[in-house]
């Protein structure tokens, strides 16, 4: 039996079947579109497994009764980070107890990271951490503590302490030892450690000594290194100490190892002389140790060459020469 189409066009009874079948078929068919909207079932998170920290887990109890509850007996120093308190630990080594301040904008997991990273930090010139502790708000760090002060008390008198004097006058071959070793922990930062360290305040009262004179780095600050290369390279705060930042660190705000090298080079300006970065008592123009000794170190060129030349013409009279420096 045939089925007639418009004028002229037929479909036989087995063809129109099987275009049944496949209509049928086509109309089984789910449309993705029209898929059921149940979401999809969330698989659980990996378990991140807490960061390893090398050194031990201090009791906050313990502490509060070694610093006589962080009280004023106990203080050796503050600064922009919290205070700095002194311990003897239950294996008998001193330790300089950093009370931190508490910090809303940084979770501890965050906090802890850090933690374990210094603490893996091993080198004869930086100063040791010795433990840690996070308990509410309290986040305290204990590091090796430091027997004869920092190389700032030695040269210029405890920081901070109205009519602190000097310590003792350390002679040619110690100061040589002292900027050595402080060297060799500056570059175990900048070259052994990976991702390498920006200290970002290179200065004498981060270089602290111990016995004979040992020199260590110390505060090298971690909770400001940002875990990517641009954040880490420009700050827009201006950190460290006045006096010992790079010309271009403090217009720009961009930091590199140089910033830390420019830093140490003020350090070896003061070790060379005993004076301060910046001595408010010096005459206008003299106050700033590097501008004081550019001036000098210019004047010491240019008449140590002339005081060799080839020609004696050109070289000056001993008089002369008095006359040019004390003016």
């Amino acid at each position: 039996m045939r089925q007639w189409l418009c004028c002229n066009c037929q479909v036989d009874d087995e063809e129109d079947g099987r275009g049944k079948e496949q209509s049928k078929v086509q109309s089984n068919k789910i449309d993705p579109k029209q898929k059921s909207s149940k979401p999809p079932v969330s698989q659980p998170e990996p378990e991140i497994s807490p960061p390893t920290i090398d050194v031990p887990d201090l009791s906050l109890d313990d502490l509060k009764e070694k610093t006589d509850n962080f009280g004023s007996s106990a203080l050796i120093g503050e600064g922009s980070y919290g205070r700095v308190y002194h311990a003897t630990l239950d294996d008998g080594r001193q330790a300089a107890v950093k009370k931190l301040d508490a910090s809303e904008n940084e979770p501890n997991d965050e906090f802890l990271k850090q933690v374990s990273l210094a603490s893996k930090l091993k080198h004869e010139n930086l100063v040791e951490m010795l433990g840690y502790c996070v308990e509410g708000n309290y986040r305290i760090l204990a590091y090796g503590f430091a027997t004869m002060g920092s190389l700032h008390d030695v040269l210029h008198g405890r920081k901070g302490v109205q009519g602190a004097q000097p310590g003792p006058v350390l002679d040619w071959m110690q100061r040589v030892k002292i900027a050595i070793e402080a060297a060799k922990g500056i570059e175990y930062l900048h070259e052994k450690v990976q991702p390498s360290i920006i200290h970002r305040d290179i200065r004498s009262s981060n270089v602290l000594l111990f016995e004979d004179f040992k020199a260590k780095i110390a505060d090298f600050n971690l909770l400001n290194q940002a875990p990517d290369m641009a954040a880490r390279l420009h700050s827009t705060r201006v950190l460290g100490t006045f006096g010992y930042h790079a010309p271009e660190y403090a217009m720009t705000g961009q930091l590199t190892q140089k910033s830390d090298v420019y830093s140490f080079g003020v350090v070896l300006l003061e070790l060379l002389t005993g004076r301060k970065p910046v001595d408010h008592t010096m005459p206008r123009g003299q106050q700033s140790l590097v501008t004081w000794v550019s001036y000098f170190a210019n004047w010491l060129l240019k008449n140590g060459y002339l005081c060799v030349a080839q020609y004696n013409i050109f070289t000056p009279l001993s008089g002369a020469l008095c006359i040019n420096w004390c003016n």
